[in-house]
């Protein structure tokens, strides 16, 4: 189904881990990587434009899609919202000449890594502790004592699974969780 030059890179991690920040890293770091866009069904928050924070969609468009057979994979992470990364948006990156790289959830990467293989850079991106993740979700202000038990909770269960993917990046400090990041995203695209 796809290409052995079609590779793809997967960065997923529980909440706080510093995924998005890795990613963005990455991207400014290395000009044949593009970010894959995924599609949601949550509404967009301030200043998310469609197309560039996510594809926004209806649910029932979103379940059409799942009908389609569109996405390489997808799941309902939160409860009524569902998250996917499309096929279409992979072959958009790869149409430039450049490679995909996917942020997103853990079951979501590990789908993704069992269809894809060898053309598969999946890295998890793990909290020193779990104890040190709650500190940094509760310095970011937007949990309730709820939300937070919960992201928690989800954490705990997603580290359970590190194990799964070909790398594991402890996030103790950003700059050394970058470059170690980087390190391994370079050693790919030399194979």
């Amino acid at each position: 189904m796809y290409q052995p030059h079609q590779k793809v890179f997967i960065l997923t991690a529980p909440s706080g881990s510093g995924k998005t920040s890795i990613t963005r890293y990455l991207l400014a770091h290395f000009p044949q990587l593009a970010f894959s866009v995924s599609a949601a069904t949550r509404q967009p928050r301030a200043g998310e434009v469609d197309g560039e924070a996510y594809y926004f969609l209806a649910t029932h468009a979103f379940q059409e899609k799942i009908r389609e057979e569109a996405f390489i994979e997808w799941e309902m992470v939160y409860e009524g919202n569902y998250y996917g990364t499309l096929k279409s948006e992979l072959e958009r990156i790869w149409a430039k000449g450049q490679f995909p790289v996917l942020d997103i959830d853990v079951k979501g990467a590990i789908h993704v890594q069992q269809q894809l293989g060898e053309n598969c850079c999946s890295i998890f991106i793990q909290p020193p502790s779990v104890q040190e993740l709650k500190l940094r979700l509760e310095a970011r202000g937007t949990e309730t004592p709820e939300s937070l038990a919960s992201r928690l909770g989800k954490a705990e269960y997603e580290i359970s699974f590190s194990h799964q993917f070909k790398h594991q990046v402890i996030n103790s400090d950003l700059n050394i969780a970058c470059q170690e990041t980087a390190a391994i995203v370079r050693d790919f695209l030399g194979k």
